[in-house]
């Protein structure tokens, strides 16, 4: 009972969290094929599309809600929004050139969206003319040089793929003010077109895995009412038979609402990791593999006016308080309509990427921090025999302490200078690390405790 009662508690803390367990019936195979995902710890999002072209602006009106919702929160009408595509010609999207950035960044793959909400397909899809190479100046499919240089650059491509569509026939909306074609959050499905319409999602979703290999198939959409636990289940089912290797995110059925009401057969379809979107758990969330997704300003697709952008400082905390917790972080970059990443993106990736080239062994490949609680001055990571503690306020009396955690300190030493050497102290109560007056790094300091195991 006491073991029933303590599964059932973790499972509502999950739900609460928006995210599922998973329980594969052959968790060596899931184990498998997460090995390169819990490594990486770092990705690109990409949001681009359509609406790069209004870029947060229509009929001279700006919103402060996000760029990629354009066509809802603007009401445009289906054939109002259909005349962004022939405006839409990046003829200076340079597919060595963003991988570059994500490379040099640290991340280690690539998550793009290859159809939102507003339903225009960023590759040359068979199954549709509303894609880039059939509806836009541009004609070429650049979703398969981009998906070529990831690979040779040695970075996972991945997809997103959006579940509900707002310029697919079979959809409308039916609510008060709302153009009838326009974008809305909730949108209805015409009775008989759901069957129709699932086996479009399913023919491109073919046409992706099959015409491109992604790693990663990233689902959205999915709090639609006609779109059931059923279906997911189904779409996960079909998925996974294109490619049994592929990962696929809670968000294709209804996990992001957590595990209430389904049963144990259920779970094995909820997906292989969580998304918490825009935020960070507060304490990970054990046991469950999980991504948190997040942007540099306020929007994920391109809006021009949004200046609010997050130093670049406070995304190296957010890369470092994840990892502890044992997450992945996946951060968006939205770039402009001829193609090119904003330079505020490149900027602030570039002082990432010089970071983790000097500290990333204490985030790629770790789990998350061996104290229950949170220390009080940074963040840690682990890895056998290797435990960092990420300073973020330099101790002004001259040591970091951390509790005890059960293992037998044997060296300590800073990460970017390994023959450093450090004196500490140790315990029953924990450890002390005597360090130099002034910190070796103005953001984060890495100190490495090493272990007997």
């Amino acid at each position: 009972m006491k073991t029933k009662k303590f599964i059932n508690t973790f499972l509502f803390v999950c739900a609460l969290n928006g995210v599922v367990a998973v329980h594969s019936p052959a968790q060596s195979e899931r184990d498998s094929r997460m090995e390169w995902w819990r490594e990486a710890r770092f990705g690109m999002f990409i949001h681009w599309g359509l609406y790069a072209v209004p870029a947060g602006e229509y009929n001279g009106i700006r919103s402060h809600r996000i760029g990629e919702w354009i066509m809802e929160w603007a009401n445009i009408p289906r054939a109002e929004y259909e005349k962004f595509a022939p405006q839409f010609n990046p003829v200076k999207f340079d597919a060595k050139e963003w991988v570059r950035i994500a490379k040099d960044a640290g991340m280690k793959y690539i998550v793009i969206t290859s159809k939102h909400h507003d339903g225009f397909s960023l590759y040359d899809s068979k199954v549709s003319e509303y894609d880039i190479v059939d509806a836009t100046p541009y004609k070429k499919d650049l979703m398969r040089a981009l998906a070529d240089e990831a690979k040779r650059q040695g970075l996972k491509f991945c997809f997103y793929y959006s579940i509900v569509d707002w310029h697919h026939p079979s959809q409308y909306v039916d609510s008060a003010g709302k153009h009838p074609t326009a974008g809305n959050r909730t949108t209805k499905m015409y009775p008989g077109k759901k069957e129709e319409y699932v086996a479009y999602m399913k023919a491109q979703l073919r046409e992706l895995i099959t015409g491109y290999d992604p790693e990663v198939l990233w689902f959205d959409g999915e709090w639609q009412e006609w779109w059931t636990e059923p279906d997911g289940k189904d779409m996960y089912r079909y998925v996974r038979s294109l490619k049994p290797n592929i990962i696929i995110n809670n968000r294709v059925g209804k996990g992001r609402k957590g595990m209430q009401g389904m049963n144990k057969d259920d779970q094995e379809y909820a997906g292989d990791f969580g998304t918490p979107e825009q935020q960070i758990p507060p304490m990970g969330i054990p046991g469950v593999d999980w991504e948190s997704c997040m942007t540099m300003n306020k929007t994920w697709g391109y809006k021009f006016y949004d200046n609010q952008w997050k130093p670049a400082d406070s995304l190296i905390y957010n890369l470092i308080d994840i990892a502890s917790k044992g997450g992945n972080y996946l951060l968006n970059v939205g770039p402009m309509a001829d193609g090119v990443i904003p330079q505020e993106s490149v900027e602030r990736l570039a002082v990432m990427g010089a970071w983790l080239r000097v500290n990333g062994d204490a985030v790629y490949g770790t789990t998350a921090s061996p104290f229950a609680q949170q220390l009080p001055y940074g963040r840690a990571t682990s890895k056998p025999g290797k435990v960092f503690l990420h300073v973020f306020e330099w101790p002004g009396n001259g040591f970091v302490q951390t509790p005890a955690f059960g293992k037998t300190v044997t060296r300590a030493y800073l990460l970017a200078q390994p023959g450093s050497g450090l004196e500490l102290d140790q315990d029953s109560d924990g450890v002390t690390v005597y360090v130099p007056r002034e910190a070796p790094d103005k953001v984060a300091t890495v100190i490495v405790l090493e272990t007997e195991n």
